[in-house]
């Protein structure tokens, strides 16, 4: 029998995956991929321009810890 241990430490393992791999998909610049019939296309330039403005949104503080 499993204990509730295993199963909690089991769905975040399976959560945190599924998070880093969502976070690689975002990160990647692919414009177009194909897998097994379903076809993504993603405006990679629009995602680079928010990238690019999102670092002037951080507050005071954060941006005086990225400077040290």
């Amino acid at each position: 029998m499993m204990s509730e241990v295993f199963w909690t430490g089991l769905y975040s393992s399976l959560i945190g995956f599924a998070l880093a791999l969502c976070s690689q998909c975002y990160r990647s610049k692919c414009s177009q991929v194909d897998i097994c019939c379903i076809k993504i296309s993603r405006d990679v330039l629009g995602e680079e321009a928010l990238d690019v403005i999102q670092p002037r949104n951080q507050n005071p503080i954060q941006q005086s810890q990225n400077n040290l």
